[in-house]
């Protein structure tokens, strides 16, 4: 089975928004989350797609019913790594934070 369409497109545009330090806007306004952080941290960047693969659902059509709201969770993520006084709200559960590894 291969991903529709709309969730490459999903994952692209968030992909893109995320390398150009544009993401979240304007939650992470002032946060500089791309650059030499991003090589020796790079584990909040895996943590940062996970969340947003995490939460995107789709509708029966294979159409991303909720871009902005996995775009936003993923931006709290950054902003409170970066910013440990912000507290996402709603609080992260578990399932959000899951890292899936692939069956070779």
């Amino acid at each position: 089975m291969k991903v529709s369409p709309y969730i490459s497109g999903a994952v692209r545009r968030f992909a893109y928004w995320f390398a150009h330090g544009t993401l979240g806007h304007p939650l992470l306004e002032g946060i500089e989350y791309i650059g030499d952080i991003l090589k020796e941290e790079s584990s909040f960047a895996e943590q940062t797609f996970a969340i947003f693969m995490n939460n995107l659902e789709t509708g029966e059509d294979g159409k991303v019913t909720n871009y902005q709201y996995s775009e936003r969770r993923a931006a709290q993520y950054i902003r409170s790594y970066f910013d440990p006084s912000y507290q996402a709200e709603p609080p992260f559960e578990y399932w959000e934070l899951e890292l899936y590894m692939e069956d070779a």
